[in-house]
């Protein structure tokens, strides 16, 4: 019986010993594949983190910056105009300037803190200087450090815009060494204490987090870290899941291994979600800075980083536009978070609360849009570079735009309209205006409507209208370059020439008068139309037509008799590059609005130093122009004179049939304006060039300052005398002659008063005097 028992025990046994063994090996096997599957997983998510941080991690906006603003003694810039350029770079008024972005004012002077900035052709540290103004000019610029007198300064430029292609985020890459201490704290208080402890993964946060939630009944309190949520944000969607946060656990573990905290910290900083700017995100601590407050990250106040470490939790729940009171209590519970782990003083945080939350009106980031000029730009990056090139990640233009004559243009254009129409009686008047830097042929100002703000139709650059009178310079330069001079006297009397369709055309000028005969130089002053009629017939249309074509008219030309009088239509900007031989004594380049392009990685690309060509002679220009100034001085455009006395401008009043088109094209030393005033519908808008388009000038002149037009005269130049009713080159003594300038070589010996050739003392005398 008891050897039975003995052998039973053994059978029943065996089952159970087996189970074990079954599901022990079982538990090694599945556990060699988890871990297997953890390896491959953890290879596979080791490579999506090593491609990310280890190549480009972001596809960076392009960035559009104005023209910087070139300082020096004398220059056309009164200490208003300084101001509102300091405004539209965000810099802050203080009692006393020592950080950059900083300025004060003290009378006549502005001392301030420039920036520092990386330009296309070298870095420029940060400068303490003072500026002294005297009424509309500069008077001096003094360095702050060591008292000296400085020559020339620049600015930092504007931003203007910064143009993302569709789908890519916006975003300003800062670096950490950028980011002041203040925000560094400040993050890492609000959202990561143990940052720098942990590998990853914080247990710690983790189990505060779950006893806060806990004590509350709800969740306020979230144990992921910094790196945990860049995972997210780099690799992962917002699903709430298990399988989520497992992989995001997983992803910040590697993260932490393979990278340093700097690299991890950095591109947490440019990563974190921080807003909406209308349909665009607002991606990192770079771009927020200026979102928000309008200054660069570093120039933020402790109160300002508070609110921007606040909204890390929720921009759109505590967006300070929407929610200013929700806003403050989370800015105010990071204050005092800061005060209770020593980053602040009691007296720091209550200033610091005390604040108000200063933010910029949203959208208002940069010096604002300047959609004509945009769109010029863009055509002219299409043509130059080709479409691929605005696809670039990082890429930097500097363009020429000038800010402070943007604001002039568009004011004048704003308030000169509203003026006319009110005085006049008129309505739907609609103006463009193009300025130019005549040296340097780059546009410095553009605007493409009355409301300089409307993205729609670009007048500057596509609305073609006859332009009128203003063709004239290109009539009278055609003369003078074949033997005219400006005393040639020109037929003032009926004229009747029939066109091709069998029509009588009876040209008149503005007054109805006729004069009999009228010096070239007086014709073109008074804008007198039958004696340029008469001109274009003797030096024949196929060479006027070739003029425009040299000055920059790329349109075909059909050469009619009424093309003298401006039968041809042209756009603001193409009667501005047709002007700029003119200026130029008869070289020209194309206008440009690109100064230089800089790629994301730092590297010149291009820049602007395209060389001029010769279009036109060089004497003949000049007298054109010097018959321009005789407009201003007591032609169509005297107007000007009186309102700014003392100062050479030259300029040409420019008016079409049924005053449908008022136009005006004027320079002074610096720069080539040329202005439509007109309707959209093609009516008469019942202006001539002087009522309309020149008021809208002299508004801009106004605004911005003259530089008084200094005329250089070629050496192929010099004075002469003429006989007014023959032409005739004669002595200086004769009485009733016309004293102007004159091409040399087209000059014969001097008649005696009588018409007959002086003797030799004569002529010494009239060398003499000359």
């Amino acid at each position: 019986m008891a050897t039975q028992k003995r052998k039973r025990s053994p059978k029943k046994a065996a089952p159970k010993s087996t189970l074990w063994r079954t599901l022990f090996w079982l538990g090694v096997k599945l556990s060699l594949v988890a871990a297997a599957f953890l390896v491959v997983f953890g290879i596979y998510l080791d490579t999506k983190v090593r491609d990310r941080f280890d190549g480009e991690k972001w596809q960076l906006p392009v960035m559009v910056y104005s023209r910087p603003l070139e300082l020096y003694p004398g220059q056309r810039l009164s200490r208003d105009q300084m101001m509102r350029e300091l405004k539209m770079l965000s810099y802050k008024p203080v009692r006393q300037p020592h950080s950059p972005g900083e300025y004060r004012v003290d009378g006549s002077s502005i001392e301030l803190v420039r920036r520092p900035f990386d330009f296309y052709d070298g870095a420029d540290k940060a400068r303490a200087m003072r500026l002294t103004f005297n009424g509309p000019r500069l008077d001096k610029i003094q360095s702050m450090e060591n008292q000296r007198q400085l020559g020339y300064a620049q600015m930092d430029p504007v931003l203007l815009d910064r143009l993302n292609p569709e789908g890519r985020e916006d975003r300003l890459l800062v670096r950490i060494a950028e980011v002041p201490d203040s925000l560094l704290v400040t993050l890492l208080t609000t959202e990561d204490r143990d940052f720098y402890q942990h590998g990853g993964v914080s247990p710690v946060a983790i189990m505060r987090a779950m006893a806060a939630n806990v004590l509350a009944g709800r969740t306020v309190q979230g144990g992921s870290t910094l790196t945990q949520q860049l995972a997210k944000n780099f690799f992962l969607t917002r699903e709430r899941s298990l399988w989520r946060k497992l992989q995001e656990a997983y992803m910040a573990v590697l993260i932490d291994y393979r990278y340093s905290k700097d690299e991890i910290l950095e591109a947490y900083l440019n990563e974190v979600y921080l807003g909406q700017n209308f349909s665009q995100g607002v991606y990192g601590f770079g771009l927020a800075s200026y979102f928000y407050f309008g200054v660069p990250v570093n120039e933020l106040e402790i109160d300002q980083v508070a609110l921007l470490v606040g909204l890390v939790k929720g921009p759109s729940y505590y967006d300070p536009w929407r929610y200013p009171e929700r806003a403050k209590a989370r800015r105010d519970l990071v204050l005092k978070l800061l005060s209770e782990h020593g980053s602040l003083t009691q007296a720091e945080y209550e200033l610091a609360s005390k604040q108000p939350l200063g933010i910029i009106p949203r959208g208002k980031m940069s010096y604002g849009r300047t959609p004509a000029f945009m769109n010029l730009l863009k055509r002219e990056v299409q043509t130059r570079f080709g479409a691929d090139l605005l696809s670039q990640s990082g890429l930097k233009i500097f363009t020429s735009l000038d800010p402070i004559a943007q604001h002039a243009a568009e004011q004048s254009v704003e308030s000169g309209l509203t003026q006319i129409e009110k005085q006049r009686g008129k309505k739907r008047l609609e103006a463009a205006m193009v300025v130019s830097d005549w040296h340097k042929g780059e546009v410095v100002a553009l605007v493409g409507g009355r409301d300089p703000r409307y993205a729609g139709f670009n007048r500057a650059i596509d609305a073609r209208r006859q332009i009128g009178s203003l063709v004239k310079p290109a009539v009278y330069l055609t003369g003078l370059s074949n033997g005219l001079t400006l005393g040639t006297p020109l037929k003032d009397q009926p004229i009747r020439i029939r066109g091709q369709d069998g029509q009588l055309w009876t040209p008149q000028n503005y007054d109805r008068k006729f004069r009999q005969s009228v010096p070239l130089m007086e014709a073109l002053a008074h804008s007198l139309n039958v004696p340029t009629v008469n001109l274009g017939l003797q030096v024949g249309l196929d060479k006027v037509v070739d003029t425009l074509h040299k000055l920059g008219v790329e349109q075909e030309i059909q050469p009619y008799p009424s093309l003298v009088l401006g039968a041809v239509a042209l756009s603001p900007l193409e009667v501005n590059q047709m002007y700029l031989p003119i200026a130029n004594q008869g070289m020209t380049q194309s206008l440009s609005a690109i100064r230089a392009v800089v790629g994301g990685d730092g590297k010149l690309i291009y820049q602007h130093g395209q060389s001029a060509k010769r279009v036109a002679d060089q004497d003949a220009s000049w007298l054109t122009l010097f018959a321009m100034t005789k407009t201003v001085s007591e032609g169509t455009a005297r107007s000007l004179s009186a309102r700014f006395p003392g100062i050479v401008m030259a300029g040409k009043t420019g008016t079409t049939n049924e005053l449908r088109d008022s136009w005006f094209a004027g320079m002074d030393n610096s720069e080539l304006v040329s202005i439509w005033v007109g309707r959209d519908d093609n009516t008469s808008a019942g202006l001539t060039g002087s009522s309309g388009a020149l008021q809208l000038f002299s508004g801009y002149l106004n605004q911005r300052g003259v530089n008084s037009l200094t005329l250089n005269m070629p050496q192929g130049v010099t004075w002469a005398s003429f006989a007014r009713t023959s032409g005739t080159r004669v002595s200086a003594n004769c009485p009733g002659s016309m004293q102007v300038p004159a091409k040399v070589a087209d000059l014969p010996p001097p008649a005696s008063c009588g018409g007959n050739p002086t003797n030799a003392l004569d002529q010494w005398f009239g060398g003499f005097f000359n």
